[in-house]
């Protein structure tokens, strides 16, 4: 078994990557079992910068703000801002902070300096502009969407005004109130202003697409960006509609709709050119996700990636991520008898496995599943192998302080 598996660990780069995939899928998606450790996002990093100079790929996407990551693209595609600004500002989930991401945003900027606008690479946050505990206010995303439309339509086909919106919307903070995700009684998602701005948000919407013949002819960017804002004013209003309801669904509604919108950004970017997308393995692989959160039941929902795979096929390729210690989270050396136990004795450090041949190799042999002490890390589902294109695996994760684990 060990040969068996020395045969089919490689090095972790474009190459082997590549080497895994029938062809250069439009979304390759890498992802990490827990949030948070440098040392995936610099592999990550690595493997980007491979991808853009060997296989053409010319956008990373990652699991953050969709708004907020516009202020990103626009420093690394134009200089807007400095990288300080956008570091603090271009990212939700606290991602801003992360020193690989400011070495990427960093380096990104440096390879488009000078370059003409189609040889540029982007940078794209996919998620929404929401989080388990709560969502924002639909009001950045609809008023941008009228603006735009209202400098470009005749203002009779305009379903409302400016005024319209801000009237029905309100303050912010009734948007975005914390205690709405565990009192939904609290929420606005179901007043009647609610109601009549999602019915507005419809019809700008479509007042969207009626329009593209013209609106693509003055600029396609612009277009792109307008389209962003109504897949998240119609999605943050729907979220919110949901937050307000008292059914026994309720969580499985709000985790599905999340990561449909994480699938509907995803599949707009795909229409761009190649990408590379960067989340947690639970949004990005095939199977169902679940999760168990406070005292309710156990929430399953289909993932982004198996949304997105299941309208891409082999244009959408998935590599998994699993990690062997992360001793300052108390996950120490995994058992021999699990697949990461069996990776954890190869000699490399980080590796990439043919995830079908070594599910292969196990023949009859079924690996124990692990179970990790730490909530924050989803350890491996070895039931789950064969619907991986690719397992990326790294062995030890330094510790806080940047020291590296002994193994």
């Amino acid at each position: 078994m060990d040969t068996c598996i020395k045969d089919i660990a490689h090095p972790v780069d474009a190459a082997a990557v590549m080497g895994l995939l029938p062809a250069r899928p439009r979304l390759l998606a890498l992802g990490e079992p827990t949030h948070g450790e440098d040392i995936l996002l610099d592999l990550r990093n690595g493997l980007f910068r491979q991808l853009v100079e060997e296989e053409g790929y010319r956008t990373i996407a990652i699991e953050s703000d969709c708004l907020l990551g516009l202020a990103v693209d626009d420093y690394v595609t134009s200089g807007t801002g400095t990288l300080d600004e956008v570091m603090e500002r271009g990212f939700s989930h606290g991602f801003g902070a992360s020193a690989a991401n400011r070495e990427l945003v960093r380096w990104i900027r440096e390879y488009n300096d000078g370059r003409p606008a189609a040889e540029r690479l982007r940078f794209a946050g996919f998620d929404g502009p929401l989080e388990i505990t709560g969502a924002e206010s639909p009001r950045q995303a609809l008023t941008a969407l009228h603006g735009y439309l209202a400098a470009r339509v005749d203002a009779d086909l305009l379903p409302c005004t400016a005024g319209t919106l801000d009237r029905l919307l309100g303050a912010d903070d009734r948007w975005t109130d914390p205690a709405v995700m565990t009192d939904p009684a609290r929420s606005v998602g179901q007043t009647a202003e609610a109601r009549e701005l999602r019915l507005l948000a419809d019809d700008l919407e479509a007042l969207l697409d009626a329009q593209t013949p013209h609106l693509i002819e003055v600029s396609r960017d612009d277009w792109d960006r307008a389209r962003l804002y109504a897949r998240t004013a119609t999605g943050l209003l729907r979220y919110h509609f949901w937050m307000a309801d008292t059914s026994p669904a309720r969580m499985t509604r709000l985790v599905s709709l999340r990561d449909r919108m994480m699938a509907e950004n995803l599949l707009a970017l795909a229409e761009r050119g190649p990408a590379l997308v960067h989340a947690h393995n639970a949004h990005l692989q095939r199977h169902r996700s679940t999760m168990r959160m406070w005292d309710q039941p156990l929430v399953e929902w289909w993932s982004a990636g198996a949304i997105v795979s299941a309208q891409l096929g082999e244009e959408y390729a998935f590599v998994a991520t699993a990690l062997g210690t992360i001793r300052h989270r108390g996950v120490d050396t995994p058992p021999p008898d699990t697949v990461e136990g069996l990776l954890y004795a190869l000699p490399e450090d980080h590796c990439v496995v043919d995830a079908l041949r070594l599910a292969t190799a196990f023949g009859d042999t079924r690996p124990a599943p692990r179970v990790s002490p730490y909530f924050g890390y989803a350890a491996l589902d070895p039931a789950h192998l064969t619907a991986f294109d690719g397992l990326m695996f790294v062995k030890d994760v330094p510790d806080r302080t940047g020291g590296a684990q002994a193994a």
